[in-house]
C-alpha cells in the first residue's frame, strides 16, 4: 500500500528508564504500520513517570500540538496505556484523536481476526478494556454537558452514576454473552483436539515473536511433508498477520507422522485482556511434545523478543516443555547457515538445507522413543499389516508360510499394542 493511502500518525513515548525504550518505540512503529498507518514523526520525553493529566509535560504537549499542525498527522499514538482523562486532555490540546498502545493492538487484532473464535476473543478483550473506563468516560461526558467539574452538579451527578451503573451492567451482560459463545466454540475445538490426541501423534508447536517467520517455516514443511499441500498458512511481512492457530499433519518419507501447529505471535506489553482471551488459542503450545521457538536472527532486539516469548508463555500457563530455538532470517545477517549448537540452530526458512537441519533436529526429539521390532502377523490379521504399512516405518516385508514377517520402527504405544506378534525381542 502506498504511503499516500495510509493514515499519517505521530508516535509518542515516555522514557522512564525502566525498560528498553528504543526497542519499544521501534515496535510501536511496526505496530502502527501493521494498522495501515504511516508514522510521519516520533516525539519522546524523558520523565521518571507520566504526568497524571496529560502523559507528557505541558511544554512537550504544546510542542506536540505544533508538530501535528506541521505534519498534518491525523492521529497521535502513545507507547503506553493511557487513562481516559489523559486521552481526553491530550485530544483537547492537539485537536486530533489519541490512541494508546493497548487500543492500537486491539484495533490490529480486530482487523486480523478471521475465525469465529478469534473474533469473539477480540470482542471479549475490547469489552474488558472498556469496563474499567466507563466511570471516567461517563463523568467526562457529564462535565462537558453541564459545564461542571467532577465535583459539582449533585443532581446531574446522581443521574450520571445511575447511567454509569446501567452501562456497566450492559457491558457485563455483553461480556457474559461472549464468554458463553466462546465456551461453545471451545467445546467444538476440544472435540477436534481429542480426535487428534486419539491418533497419538507427536505434537510440535511453533512459537515466538510475531513476524519472526513461523508461518514461513510451517509452509516450507507443509510443502515437503504435508498431507495436503494446499493447506498452507498465510504469510505476510507484518505483525499479527494471523491470529488463528493452524494445525497440520506431516508425514515423513519413512511414514512417521506428527502434528505441527503455528500459534499467534507474541509482542511486548501485550494487553492483559488479550493474553487472557487468547489462552485457548495457545492450547496447542501448552500441550505440545516439543516447542520450536522461532527468533528473528537479523533483529538487534532478538534477546528482548526471546524474553517477551518466555514471559508470555509463563503468563498463559505453558509448562516448562522441551524446546529448540530456531534463529531464522540468517540470510539477512553475515552469519553462516545452516548451523547447529545443541538445541539451537541458525537457518533461513527459504533455504532447503536449513529445512533439512530443522527436520533432523525435530525428528531427533519427537521420535526418540520409537522401537525397532520384527513382527510375524497371521494372514487373517491383514488389518494389522495395513496399519503398520500406513503408520510405521517398515524396513522389510517377507511372506512366510505362517504369516507376514515385518521389520518396522514403531511407537512405544504401537509396540505394546502389537507385542503379541513380536517375533524377536
Amino acid at each position: 500500500m502506498d504511503n499516500s493511502e495510509l493514515v499519517p500518525v505521530i508516535n509518542i513515548g515516555l522514557n522512564t528508564g525502566r525498560y528498553n525504550f528504543d526497542y519499544a518505540m521501534e515496535e510501536l512503529k511496526a505496530l502502527s504500520e501493521a494498522n495501515n498507518m504511516n508514522v510521519v514523526e516520533t516525539t519522546v520525553q524523558n520523565l521518571s513517570q507520566p504526568v497524571a493529566g496529560t502523559y507528557f509535560g505541558t511544554g512537550k504537549v504544546e510542542e506536540l500540538r505544533d508538530i501535528v499542525v506541521d505534519t498534518g498527522a491525523e492521529i497521535v499514538v502513545a507507547n503506553d496505556e493511557l487513562t481516559p482523562s489523559q486521552i481526553r486532555n491530550l485530544e483537547k490540546i492537539v485537536k486530533v484523536p489519541v490512541m494508546d498502545r493497548t487500543g492500537l493492538i486491539l484495533a490490529i487484532f480486530a482487523n486480523r481476526a478471521q475465525s469465529r473464535e478469534a473474533k469473539l476473543q477480540v470482542q471479549l478483550a475490547k469489552l474488558q478494556y472498556q469496563m474499567p473506563r466507563l466511570h471516567t468516560a461517563m463523568n467526562q461526558r457529564l462535565d462537558q454537558q453541564t459545564g461542571t467539574s467532577s465535583g459539582g452538579g449533585f443532581t446531574n451527578r446522581g443521574a450520571g452514576e445511575a447511567q454509569i451503573e446501567l452501562s456497566r451492567r450492559t457491558v457485563q451482560r455483553q461480556i457474559n454473552h461472549v464468554r458463553h459463545e466462546l465456551k461453545d466454540v471451545d467445546k467444538s475445538a476440544e472435540i477436534k483436539r481429542q480426535q487428534r490426541e486419539k491418533v497419538q501423534l507427536p505434537n510440535v508447536a511453533l512459537i515466538g515473536y510475531t513476524n519472526a517467520g513461523k508461518s514461513t517455516i510451517m509452509n516450507e514443511l507443509i510443502k515437503r511433508y504435508g498431507m495436503n499441500d494446499d493447506k498452507q498458512v498465510m504469510v505476510k511481512n507484518m505483525l499479527f498477520a494471523t491470529l488463528d492457530t493452524s494445525v497440520r499433519q506431516l508425514q515423513f518419507d519413512d511414514s512417521k507422522k506428527m502434528l505441527l501447529s503455528d500459534t499467534v505471535g507474541f509482542v511486548s506489553q501485550l494487553p492483559t485482556t488479550l493474553v487472557e482471551a487468547f489462552k485457548s488459542t495457545l492450547y496447542e503450545a501448552a500441550n505440545a511434545d516439543l516447542l520450536i521457538q522461532v527468533v528473528d536472527y537479523s533483529s538487534p532486539n532478538r534477546i528482548d523478543m526471546m524474553s517477551t516469548t518466555k514471559k508470555t508463555l509463563t503468563e498463559i500457563g505453558v509448562p516448562n516443555l522441551p524446546m529448540i530455538t530456531v534463529y531464522n532470517k540468517a540470510d539477512l545477517t553475515d552469519n553462516n547457515y545452516p548451523s547447529r549448537a545443541g538445541d539451537e540452530i541458525v537457518v533461513s526458512a527459504k533455504d532447503p538445507a536449513s529445512i533439512d537441519l530443522l527436520v533432523q533436529v525435530i525428528r531427533e526429539k519427537v521420535f526418540k522413543n520409537y522401537v525397532t521390532a520384527t513382527f510375524l502377523i497371521p494372514f487373517e490379521k491383514g488389518d494389522v499389516v495395513s496399519y503398520l504399512n500406513e503408520h510405521a516405518s517398515v524396513k522389510s516385508t517377507d511372506y512366510l508360510e505362517n504369516g507376514t514377517k515385518i521389520e518396522a520402527e514403531v511407537t512405544n504405544v504401537d509396540y505394546q499394542r502389537f507385542e503379541r506378534f513380536v517375533l524377536e525381542k
